[in-house]
């Protein structure tokens, strides 16, 4: 796969992202629910930039949606993984330009305190609300159409858990 080059599939193209999955010192994990779907939890995830470094857009990401990047990388995932948006919502997100995201997730270790982290940051706010809980239960928080793509987080970072 090309470098910095979009993924074509189907009828669409994948939206290039990075994902953290954060855990504190107790081997829990953060989510947040979303403020724009309710009931909608997820890990911090974004896009990345033209020419961004992942390492780099991941840290961004963490600044931007939870009001802190006091983490230190401890793995990354061995593939790109990908989640098609579904068809009622594809055509309003991101302009209608991609179906879905194409992301590389990476394990951190939060270095901070719980007060360090703010969802409020920033002008633009993502989040409503946020928690530390236990990674085997993530995939009962996610939306259906992410679950698969998070079942494989849960099971490439769970020996994490308690390093």
């Amino acid at each position: 796969m090309g470098k910095g080059k979009k993924i074509t599939h189907g009828k669409g193209r994948y939206r290039r992202g990075v994902g953290a999955v954060l855990f504190n010192v107790q081997g829990r994990v953060l989510v947040a629910e979303r403020i724009d779907a309710p009931g909608a939890w997820q890990f911090p995830q974004g896009g990345v930039k033209k020419g961004e470094k992942l390492r780099r857009a991941v840290l961004r990401e963490l600044a931007e949606e939870i009001g802190t990047d006091k983490v230190e990388i401890i793995a990354k995932s061995r593939h790109w993984l990908r989640y098609d948006l579904p068809a009622d919502t594809a055509g309003r997100v991101w302009g209608g330009k991609y179906k879905g995201q194409e992301q590389r997730w990476f394990a951190l270790r939060f270095m901070g305190t719980d007060a360090d982290i703010d969802i409020n940051a920033t002008s633009h706010p993502e989040f409503r609300a946020w928690k530390w809980v236990n990674l085997e239960d993530i995939p009962r928080f996610i939306v259906p159409f992410k679950r698969s793509l998070y079942e494989t987080l849960v099971t490439e970072f769970c020996h994490l858990a308690d390093a």
